[in-house]
């Protein structure tokens, strides 16, 4: 399978977490899981592009690890559309990696709520995950059309 398919499936996967997992179970860890699916879906357009870049003799080499890869795609491939996701996918990344509690889990606003370094408070509620599916979507859609 391709890094471009690769990145559907993940966002099929979380697709069925937002509409679905989260609508009955309204847990803290639907929505950690979700993100780490959008991150996965970004992880492999990133892949995905930085291989055609690579089949057009743009890089010598891809990168091992996600961070260096995405700070390449932006640095090879400067537009200001990949530079505005690439800072969303270390949001996303943040947001992961960050200290959270949890919020009204079990109800109708069940939120998390990411606490990053520097004491920036994210509040991610179910309309906040969706904001950032749909952006994830466009990237995806971004990078199967430009590549």
């Amino acid at each position: 399978m391709s890094e471009e398919s690769e990145a559907r499936e993940e966002l099929k996967r979380a697709d069925h977490s937002i509409f679905v997992t989260l609508k009955y179970t309204k847990t803290c860890d639907v929505i950690k899981s979700t993100i780490h699916r959008l991150i996965g879906a970004f992880d492999y357009g990133i892949i995905h592009a930085l291989t055609v870049l690579k089949g057009k003799k743009k890089l010598k080499d891809i990168p091992s690890t996600p961070i260096s890869r995405a700070e390449m795609l932006k640095k090879t491939y400067r537009r200001t559309e990949i530079t505005a996701f690439i800072k969303f996918y270390f949001l996303l990344r943040k947001i992961d990696r960050a200290k959270y509690s949890k919020k009204e889990e079990f109800r109708k606003n069940v939120a998390l709520i990411a606490t990053l370094e520097g004491g920036e408070v994210i509040n991610v509620d179910i309309e906040t995950l969706y904001s950032y599916f749909q952006k994830t979507k466009e990237f995806i859609d971004y990078i199967e059309s430009k590549f």
